[in-house]
């Protein structure tokens, strides 16, 4: 990795941070996405100090807001003159709905639109970079979608967290998917992953019993933000995926996502609505 330059949302904590410590061990030149500046400069240190010498710096931005996503895409274009991986890890799960400033229910815009806006905006850099990759953290919790409700994407009917999510997830699938296909013939890959169950604070934007409930499954049951990292790294750097493109992984291997999740139609109807969403 050394000489390439890595994109990594959702750095400051979790599996983000546990990538980019891997990634900045193998040489690479790290940007690392977060929202909070105290955890950012906790985790710019650690970086920097797991780093071979390329180094890494840190950039700021609530990734629920377009205006910030493009911002934050502007910033790193202006920045990185090529780059080489753009990890789409940030995302979070909420107990309760929220809207956000552009109209979008808050998991939607942050797990999905996000991705989304921020891969279009670092596209033509990306392919310019080739070859170049594109890793999306998916999940497993796709499965719990029974598919995509296009008329009601904003989720403003029988709302819960679980359901977001897991909606949210199987986007990331459809959105890797179609990207990949649209990609084809550029040097860029696209492939996405699910990371394992993770002791990191994932659900602990939320309150109560719903916190207790995912803090006790985290104790008895969750892997290290270290294995949870394993395979993100694998797509990022590892020769033996360089030309895998539009695959689901699971523990560094290809698996098999659910059926919905391999509808080519409902992937390209997410992307023209997306599209239509971010302008």
């Amino acid at each position: 990795m050394h000489g390439k330059t890595c994109i990594i949302t959702g750095a400051t904590s979790g599996i983000g941070l546990a990538t980019a410590e891997a990634l900045a061990a193998k040489g690479a030149r790290l940007a690392l996405v977060g929202r909070d500046r105290g955890r950012g400069e906790a985790a710019l240190a650690r970086v920097r100090a797991a780093s071979s010498g390329a180094g890494a710096t840190m950039h700021y931005a609530d990734l629920s807001r377009m205006s910030e996503v493009r911002r934050l895409g502007m910033d790193l274009l202006a920045a990185y003159p090529r780059i080489d991986v753009l990890v789409n890890n940030a995302g979070a799960l909420f107990q309760r709905r929220d809207v956000t400033e552009d109209g979008l229910e808050r998991t939607f815009a942050l797990n999905h639109v996000a991705y989304f806006l921020l891969t279009q905006v670092l596209r033509d850099r990306l392919m310019a970079s080739a070859p170049a990759r594109v890793v999306s953290v998916a999940s497993r919790a796709h499965e719990r979608a029974s598919g995509l409700d296009f008329d009601d994407l904003n989720l403003e009917r029988g709302y819960s967290g679980w359901k977001a999510y897991s909606r949210s997830k199987l986007a990331n699938i459809l959105f890797t998917r179609e990207l990949a296909r649209r990609l084809e013939g550029t040097g860029v890959t696209a492939n996405c992953l699910h990371p394992g169950f993770v002791a990191s604070r994932f659900g602990d934007v939320n309150r109560g019993l719903f916190r207790w409930g995912i803090g006790l499954a985290k104790r008895l049951t969750a892997i290290s933000e270290t294995q949870g990292a394993e395979t993100i790294v694998y797509l990022a750097s590892d020769p033996a995926v360089a030309g895998t493109t539009g695959v689901y992984f699971a523990g560094a291997r290809p698996a098999t996502p659910s059926a919905v999740a391999q509808d080519d139609e409902v992937a390209r109807r997410l992307w023209e609505i997306s599209a239509k969403i971010v302008g």
